[in-house]
């Protein structure tokens, strides 16, 4: 392994573990939970991070159809949803011991891939596989901070997946301020995020109104808010009305900005 491969390597680890220790904790109710992505409980949760583990892992995709349900909009959504779908019946515990399994065996897998093959990464980029393993500990976190909010056990939100998340999701405030948000040229938007990890950050629009990466000093507008609701933001898993989040300089502005924060489908 490259050092880019370690680093995302561990991150990736790391989340999975927390998450299996989340798990082991869970009672039976529990599992049944809503979370915040419609239609899936805190087991459908874990059953999505088995099932594209084991996509990885080379095995062939479960053959079941999937029913017609309302929170399955799209074929991707329904690519996902079939892994969750065969475990509907299975217990809790046994999909997690199913994740447990699957991270060892893609631990033991690792080692032996090139870092710097080029795939598809789930941004559509091609990107080095070591990329890849940053996008896999970015989302293993982002359903397991999922499952701690739907039971209240709030944690690991400090974990090197966090700084995966922020690396490979922040690049798209440039976007967003210059985009949907509408700032004028020389306008620009801070972002102060507190955790930790701490993250302050802004964007200024520049001539040809592309957002560019600035000094978050005299913004024209600030957005200031915790970890946890930025990811959720970012996720797509609540809407602005219920984030709360401390807007300062042109509130038009930072609405605009605020109102397109989902960048996960």
């Amino acid at each position: 392994m490259n050092e880019p491969m370690r680093t995302n390597t561990a991150a990736y680890e790391q989340t999975i573990r927390s998450t299996l220790a989340l798990a082991a904790t869970l009672a039976d109710a529990d599992w049944r939970l809503p979370t915040e992505c419609p239609g899936w409980t805190v087991k459908d949760q874990v059953s999505h991070l088995v099932g594209v583990e084991l996509g990885l892992l080379g095995e062939p995709e479960p053959e079941i159809e999937v029913p017609e349900f309302e929170h399955v909009r799209n074929d991707f959504g329904r690519w996902l949803e079939a892994a969750i779908h065969v475990r509907r019946p299975v217990p809790g515990p046994v999909v997690a011991a199913q994740l447990a399994d699957a991270l060892e065996r893609r631990l033991a897998q690792l080692p032996g891939l090139d870092p710097d093959r080029v795939v598809m990464c789930p941004d559509g980029r091609e990107g080095s596989y070591s990329r890849l393993m940053k996008f896999r500990a970015m989302d293993c976190w982002t359903h397991e901070q999922d499952i701690r909010r739907a039971v209240g056990r709030p944690g690991n939100l400090d974990a090197p997946a966090a700084r995966c998340f922020w690396e490979l999701l922040s690049v798209a405030l440039r976007r967003i301020v210059a985009r949907p948000g509408k700032a004028e040229p020389g306008q620009s938007v801070a972002f102060a995020i507190s955790g930790p990890p701490d993250f302050r950050v802004a964007v200024r629009v520049d001539g040809d109104r592309r957002g560019q990466w600035a000094e978050p000093d005299d913004p024209t507008a600030e957005l200031a808010m915790d970890l946890e609701t930025y990811v959720r933001l970012t996720a797509g898993r609540c809407t602005p009305d219920d984030a709360a989040v401390q807007i300062d300089g042109d509130k038009e502005l930072a609405g605009r900005v605020l109102a397109n924060m989902a960048i996960m489908p």
